[in-house]
């Protein structure tokens, strides 16, 4: 589980990485042109990097050995409650996951954002002006955007082959992409703010509506693009490199 779900992560987050950064321009506040544009694509790059094998192996080792214990007995270990423990798996994946994913997306996003400091300078400042607490900033509106993420994705199942996982997962992560674009421009605004604003307080219902009074829906479904073809593809690579590597490892 740990190494097919570490490498699946990470073929997936330096693949679509470029995607990353245009999703995360056209979110911030300041609009894609100030935020860099199409220039310095892999600016951030050195954070996904590091995060990413620990965040997918964390995600699928929490996933597997909750499906298992649910599953072996009880209530639970009944055939037709195999969606609730997927679920239940998943979801408790994803807030152990965040632990590791958001100090990475903080850093990450940060990097994206402004082309005039690198990972290593961003992570400094942050640490620097906000201490540890600062690269948890986020935390909140990551898991509610994974877990519903994953929650409609998950639904497939485990499918038998890794063509037919990866057809399944990148069909519903694409509808469950789009569903949640305004919880992850919430997400982006809250790690991009400035410390010390309202918006870095994290309260997700007041930035929703701060960029709907602003920007309206446009703004609330900004960056949608980027984020479904990321996520679909995303499915495909990361739940077909999973299966085709679990497998050759069993």
């Amino acid at each position: 589980w740990l190494f097919a779900g570490g490498c699946a992560g990470m073929c997936v987050d330096l693949t679509l990485f470029p995607l990353d950064t245009i999703k995360t321009r056209l979110q911030s506040q300041q609009g894609f042109t100030k935020a860099g544009g199409f220039r310095g694509i892999y600016a951030g790059v050195p954070s996904a990097a590091i995060g990413s094998f620990p965040n997918a192996a964390a995600f699928f080792v929490t996933y597997e050995s909750t499906k298992s214990m649910l599953g072996a007995h009880g209530a639970l270990s009944a055939p037709h409650m195999a969606p609730v423990t997927h679920m239940l798996g998943a979801s408790l994946g994803e807030v152990v996951a965040c632990l590791i994913r958001v100090p990475t997306e903080v850093v990450k996003q940060r990097t994206q954002a402004s082309l005039s400091s690198n990972t290593y300078q961003v992570l400094l400042a942050t640490l620097r002006e906000e201490g540890v607490r600062g690269l948890y900033r986020g935390y909140k509106s990551t898991v509610l955007r994974e877990v519903g993420l994953t929650q409609w994705s998950w639904r497939q199942g485990h499918t038998l082959y890794s063509w037919q996982a990866a057809v399944c997962g990148a069909f519903a992560g694409g509808i469950a992409a789009f569903v949640t674009t305004p919880l992850d421009v919430a997400k982006t605004r809250i790690m991009l703010a400035k410390a010390g604003t309202s918006t870095a307080s994290g309260n997700i219902p007041l930035v929703l509506l701060d960029v709907w009074k602003t920007r309206g829906l446009t703004g609330l479904f900004s960056g949608s693009i980027p984020r479904v073809t990321s996520i679909s593809l995303g499915g495909f690579i990361f739940l077909g490199a999973y299966e085709k590597v679990r497998r050759t490892l069993l």
